[in-house]
């Protein structure tokens, strides 16, 4: 069921730090040193502002932040750009949030003058959903890197062209 009561805000606060890592801990998917780096890059944004390379778009339901993606261009290419992260609270999830929140993004994106999206995950059986919604909403799985992470965990590599 696709929930159309969502807001979506680009601007960063302070308090985003915390949202954040709430979001991302819910979800039982990330590597524990995988959170800093999530939280660095909101950090980044609140420091630099505009001259962050970080852009973000939040999701609200009924006034509480419940999804974000976070993404960038990727230096010395011209329009492509790389989803960083796209994550929705636990308690929200299987309600097209992840949906509304991509579409937002790519417009965004497009906005910004992109023309290629590069998202990446893990190769292990815990990611085939996250992997299922990338090819579900048009992305091609484009390259594997075996044991990237570590042994027996992959990256996977999806492209969305515009």
């Amino acid at each position: 069921m696709m929930n159309t009561n969502l807001t979506f805000r680009r601007d960063v606060q302070p308090e985003d730090v915390e949202i954040v890592r709430d979001i991302i801990l819910s979800t039982g998917f990330f590597y524990d040193f995988e959170v800093p780096v999530a939280l660095e890059l909101v950090e980044d944004k609140i420091e630099l502002g505009d001259r962050s390379d970080y852009h973000f778009i939040f999701a609200g339901l009924n006034g509480k932040t419940v999804s974000y993606t976070c993404f960038g261009p990727i230096a010395g290419t011209e329009g492509s750009f790389d989803l960083y992260w796209i994550v929705t609270h636990n308690d929200y999830r299987g309600q097209g949030i992840g949906n509304l929140i991509i579409e937002e993004t790519h417009r965004v994106i497009r906005e910004m003058g992109g023309r290629i999206v590069v998202a990446e995950t893990s190769s292990l059986e815990k990611y085939a959903p996250t992997r299922h919604f990338y090819d579900r909403i048009g992305y091609s799985q484009e390259a594997k890197i075996d044991d990237f992470y570590m042994k027996g965990d992959g990256k996977v590599f999806f492209v969305k062209r515009f």
